[in-house]
């Protein structure tokens, strides 16, 4: 059975390195010291005796209060998530012989939605006998790409899927 595996960094006793950088409470660099006289100095200070860079050749250690330690770290991750926004698709749906007051209606609520940074996907629905000019949906398209080229730029080009010509925007 594999042992289990700990998520975090390495805490006093867990560190089975012979010799490791040491950093003390203040930050201040005490250089290669052997791992007894590590854990002897943090236990003296009252604190934990962390890993902060198992990777390097000696591993970097640091007396401070672990417990503030995860505390701060979470913190930070919480912090990081409420900071990040997710990127939107949002449809904007036409027909080919739309009229231009609607035309331009969708195209305000398209430059709002690049605005707030979302993606715009813009269906143009085919009906009947419209099918057989397509050459219009292509120009509608084309002529909405030209009105948002500051805006935004053309993730993907007019394809046609079965009844609808699909092109998607993106932000600049």
């Amino acid at each position: 059975m594999a042992p289990v595996q700990k998520d975090g960094p390495r805490v006093n006793r867990e560190i089975r390195v012979p010799t490791v950088q040491l950093i003390g409470a203040e930050g201040e660099n005490l250089g290669p010291t052997a791992i007894d006289q590590a854990l002897a100095l943090a236990e003296e200070a009252g604190l934990d005796l962390v890993e902060i860079a198992p990777n390097s050749e000696p591993p970097v250690c640091k007396i401070l209060d672990y417990g503030k330690y995860k505390f701060a770290a979470q913190k930070k991750a919480a912090e990081a998530r409420k900071n990040q926004k997710t990127v939107e698709v949002k449809e904007i749906k036409m027909r080919p012989n739309i009229d231009d007051h609607d035309y331009e209606t969708k195209m305000k609520a398209m430059r709002r939605f690049f605005d707030e940074g979302d993606k715009v996907k813009v269906t143009l629905r085919f009906r009947g006998r419209e099918m057989a000019h397509q050459d219009l949906g292509l120009k509608l398209l084309w002529r909405v790409r030209d009105e948002v080229q500051g805006l935004a730029k053309v993730e993907s080009d007019p394809s046609l899927e079965g009844r609808q010509m699909v092109m998607i925007l993106a932000p600049r």
